[in-house]
């Protein structure tokens, strides 16, 4: 199974351009649907804590998702698969094609790869948002977050989306603490 673990992520890393975002699609779609190996409940808490927390948001999934099937022996597998192709490649290119976007088919595979890369992430967003509980205050929030994303993004203004993200969770505490907190254990409200 560990085996298992490094290899299936070292395809993932291997086959996904353009970095984290664009493997949560991936990534959802083979341990989620297919291995089966997280829910997607899991995949969109792994999802939101990879992206809150320090490093590589793919690196932090495929760690969690090793950590659940196998422990520590998998965590490792997993985040060494996701790495090794990109290293590798990368390495590769240093060494042998320095001046490897001066080369016209590359650099217009490039541009294709930007396109795909784009749609990826758009189809991770768009599955987690059709998945997730549609309720009122969180729905609002992304909302927002979308079109202050949208604005900061067409008017080129300097602002971190970390910044964002760092208001939303502030708003989405201060409403939690407003209505109070649930008695259950977990958050959950009926």
């Amino acid at each position: 199974m560990v085996f298992t673990l490094f290899l299936t992520f070292a395809k993932i890393g291997l086959f996904t351009f353009g970095g984290g975002y664009a493997m949560i699609s991936i990534i959802e779609n083979i341990c989620v649907e297919k291995k089966k190996w997280i829910t997607h409940d899991e995949m969109m808490d792994v999802a939101v804590i990879a992206e809150s927390t320090p490093g590589p948001i793919a690196i932090n999934c495929a760690t969690f998702v090793g950590y659940k099937k196998k422990g520590i022996w998998g965590a490792i597998a997993a985040t060494l698969g996701v790495v090794l192709p990109s290293f590798i490649i990368i390495y590769l290119i240093a060494v042998f094609l320095k001046d490897y976007l001066e080369i016209t088919w590359i650099a217009n595979a490039f541009k294709g790869i930007r396109i795909a890369v784009g749609i990826l992430i758009l189809d991770a967003g768009l599955k987690m948002f059709m998945k997730m509980k549609k309720k009122v205050i969180p729905c609002v929030i992304l909302g927002c977050s979308f079109v202050a994303m949208l604005l900061i993004s067409i008017f080129e203004w300097s602002f971190s989306s970390v910044f964002l993200m760092l208001i939303a969770a502030v708003v989405s505490l201060v409403i939690y603490l407003i209505q109070g907190a649930p008695a259950e254990k977990g958050g959950a409200r009926k």
